[in-house]
């Protein structure tokens, strides 16, 4: 008697589950649906599609209805190199727990391995994407959430590979904790509003770990951009948060940790730059502040060009880098306050933790080696130490307003 009232309650169950539109279909290699397309084909908006283990040599499937659909195990989607894999054009899509392969490549196509468009609500998470022209591409959509995705590729030219997670015209995107390898830029947005980015890594990218163009109102942090062409390029953007990041080991001619070229009225806090060749590069920067940070062993510490103005530089610890800040002008248009600095060598005499005499850390040498970049050879000579220190006595050549007035004595501890 009661095995008889379970069955009749799971049956009442299921009958509910398939009347709310929440019918589960199986998709598996042996089984009655062999194809991911065939599934979704068949099913019904709001359906929770289960793709058993195996592989599955498909491109342009296409979601136009709202489905879940979840990989066990992590079964192979192989797109065989022939164009997009997944191509969602629906609101409410969830595509979990997938590895996808082989996209195909193209220099007029943006062929991806899950391509968004005109979409909104959509959740692409614990995917494993490898060997793909573009990882994850979001075109015109909102509220949507990545996460938890490892994307990869190969290709060491720039030309000839796609973006990790790009993101176009989109709204309210949400990009948390990916792993992004071996792209052309890790994570790219345009015209992207109110983007949230946290806990990604981004590493050894043909170009830059994140590129974020056109695009006000975000935030990115706590992610890490190691051993990229260069760190992260924020540019032609208003109000965008930059905090608790690692930026590190970014060599390159032209690399850098964090390049602002454009921005407006932003924070920069907390975050670590750590053996770059320019730390903070900043151009046509207005009204951002930079606080708290660590600038420790790069080539320059801050490059900040005379078209920047009214940023502020307050209690940053720049430890051994092998120049502080370098400008291309003899006024200053910014403010430095409050930083402790490796290389000062003032004094103290009231104790108060603030030396009594400012900072300039901008050295002759510096501006030497801008005009003559062979003369680098000459870094570590007790002639050039003793050229520096004259200078920074009696300023004739390097930019006498740009100093710290209140330096700290001992490295700020947070």
């Amino acid at each position: 008697m009661r095995g008889l009232i379970l069955k009749l309650l799971l049956t009442a169950i299921f009958g509910l589950y398939v009347q709310c539109g929440w019918a589960q279909i199986i998709v598996s290699p042996d089984g009655e649906i062999t194809s991911v397309q065939q599934a979704v084909d068949m099913a019904e908006p709001g359906d929770h599609i289960q793709v058993q283990p195996g592989t599955y040599v498909e491109s342009g499937i296409g979601i136009d209805k709202p489905l879940t659909l979840e990989g066990i195990d992590h079964p192979l989607i192989d797109g065989n190199s022939e164009g997009y894999i997944f191509v969602i054009a629906a609101e409410s899509v969830t595509i979990k727990g997938f590895e996808i392969k082989r996209t195909g490549r193209s220099y007029v196509r943006d062929y991806a391995a899950i391509m968004i468009e005109g979409a909104s609500d959509f959740v692409i998470e614990d995917n494993r994407l490898e060997d793909v022209f573009f990882g994850i591409y979001l075109a015109e959509t909102e509220r949507g959430i990545v996460r938890n995705n490892r994307v990869e590729a190969y290709d060491t030219r720039e030309a000839s590979s796609g973006n990790g997670i790009h993101l176009w015209s989109v709204k309210n995107p949400k990009i948390i904790d990916n792993e992004v390898y071996g792209m052309r830029d890790g994570i790219y947005l345009e015209f992207a509003d109110e983007a949230e980015i946290y806990g990604n890594t981004s590493n050894e990218n043909n170009r830059y770990g994140l590129h974020y163009m056109f695009s006000d109102g975000g935030r990115y942090y706590d992610n890490t951009f190691k051993r990229n062409g260069a760190g992260v390029a924020v540019m032609y953007s208003d109000n965008v948060d930059m905090m608790n990041n690692l930026f590190e080991h970014n060599w390159g001619t032209a690399a850098y940790g964090l390049l602002l070229k454009d921005i407006n009225y932003s924070k920069i806090e907390g975050n670590r730059f750590y053996r770059n060749t320019v730390a903070i590069y900043s151009e046509g920067t207005n009204e951002v502040h930079i606080h708290a940070n660590e600038i420790e062993l790069n080539g320059w510490a801050v490059n900040i060009k005379s078209n920047s103005a009214r940023n502020r530089f307050t209690e940053n610890n720049f430890i051994e880098n092998s120049f502080d800040v370098r400008t291309d002008s003899p006024r200053n248009n910014n403010e430095f306050a409050g930083n402790y600095w490796s290389q000062y060598e003032g004094y103290d005499l009231d104790r108060d933790g603030i030396g009594d005499v400012p900072y300039r850390p901008v050295s002759l040498f510096s501006m030497v080696i801008t005009k003559q970049p062979e003369s680098l050879i000459l870094l570590r000579s007790m002639f050039i130490k003793l050229l520096d220190t004259a200078e920074r006595i009696a300023p004739v050549l390097t930019p006498k307003t740009l100093y710290d007035e209140n330096p700290k004595m001992d490295r700020i501890r947070r």
